[in-house]
């Protein structure tokens, strides 16, 4: 008998819905009496066209694509997208806007550099990324291509709350909250996520891009992402990640049993509310980021105290409660509270948090 499973409060990769996992061991070595697995299948056979259509058509219909924006699925997670949007965008005028609010927004405009003028439009570095600017905030320029932001910052554990608005079109990386609530996709001219927060395993990047953006590539852009080609070839130029979109349709399945974007933002909220809660009325535990910043996904705190932040990850472990520890570059702790996550998984998190406290005064 093999160890049960644990509450993985990883930031990626992370926790998949226990009925997805089970769904896809029933069918791994003969898929829909194929006999064979999804992993052996050519991508351009019938059985699995079939598979991509069904998960195609399932994220547009639970996020509400309009049909004005197309859908394509990536290598190379959010960071090749870094490279992929400057390429793709930053050629109508040789400039772009970023909002740099945490460690990843940061490197998306350092890796847009390359390709053109990067104006920041707004900086939280001086705040330690605690903070989300509002828009009135945001120096936007005039004659930028496109304005970038991090919709959700997972090491810092901050969240805009609100979809900025611009000039241009506006570009977003939703890696870590993609799936978890209704998203205004009408708003933005690109959304991008790495899949391995709340949609599939790592190794893919889904983007949902308005179709009238294509085609304005730097001469320098690899065929490969090139978002014309791409929509042109429906994501198959070269063999697609067929296993990942695979899985990420039947957590579709399961979003859409569940209730939608709707019961994710309600099961978000529950569990989120639960561990904000707790931490606001701590003597032991403070929360990292300000108030009206916190992230839904990725909540972040500490004790003040590395050795017991240290000692507080090892217990939590053995409890099974693991992979609390905060990213290297800022410590403390951080529970990543994903789709998959159980709310009973954030109720254990917040009893054991009470016991340590009171095994632990200082």
């Amino acid at each position: 008998m093999g160890k049960e499973r644990i509450y993985n409060f990883s930031a990626g990769p992370s926790m998949l819905p226990l009925p997805v996992l089970e769904k896809a061991a029933s069918e791994l070595t003969n898929y829909n009496l194929s006999g064979m697995s999804v992993m052996e299948m050519s991508h351009r056979s019938k059985a699995y066209q079939e598979i991509f259509d069904e998960t195609k058509a399932l994220m547009r219909e639970i996020l509400s694509v309009p049909e004005s924006h197309e859908i394509l699925f990536m290598q190379g997670g959010a960071t090749g997208q870094f490279a992929a949007v400057a390429m793709n965008l930053m050629g109508a005028t040789g400039k772009a806007d970023y909002a740099v609010t945490g460690n990843f927004s940061s490197l998306a405009a350092k890796e847009a550099k390359k390709y053109g003028e990067v104006h920041i439009a707004a900086d939280t570095t001086e705040k330690k990324h605690t903070v989300i600017p509002r828009q009135s905030e945001l120096d936007l320029s005039a004659g930028a291509s496109y304005f970038h932001y991090c919709a959700n910052n997972t090491i810092y554990g901050t969240e805009w709350d609100y979809t900025p608005r611009a000039d241009c079109p506006v570009v977003a990386d939703m890696s870590s909250n993609l799936l978890s609530k209704p998203v205004d996709i009408a708003g933005h001219g690109l959304i991008y996520a790495g899949v391995q927060k709340n949609m599939a395993p790592a190794g893919m990047a889904a983007v949902i891009v308005d179709k009238h953006l294509a085609g304005r590539e730097l001469p320098c852009t690899p065929t490969i992402l090139s978002y014309k080609t791409t929509i042109e070839k429906d994501s198959m130029y070269n063999t697609p990640p067929t296993y990942n979109i695979y899985m990420l349709g039947l957590v579709l399945k399961w979003v859409k049993e569940m209730g939608g974007l709707t019961g994710m933002e309600q099961l978000r909220d529950l569990r989120s509310g639960l561990l904000y809660d707790f931490l606001d009325n701590s003597k032991l535990f403070t929360g990292c980021a300000e108030k009206s910043a916190r992230s839904k996904m990725n909540v972040t705190f500490r004790t003040g105290n590395a050795d017991l932040d240290a000692k507080f990850v090892r217990e939590a472990a053995a409890n099974g409660l693991v992979s609390l520890a905060g990213h290297r570059i800022v410590g403390g702790m951080r529970a990543s509270l994903y789709n998959a996550m159980p709310v009973e998984g954030v109720r254990r998190l917040v009893d054991f948090m009470g016991r340590f406290e009171l095994n632990n005064k200082i």
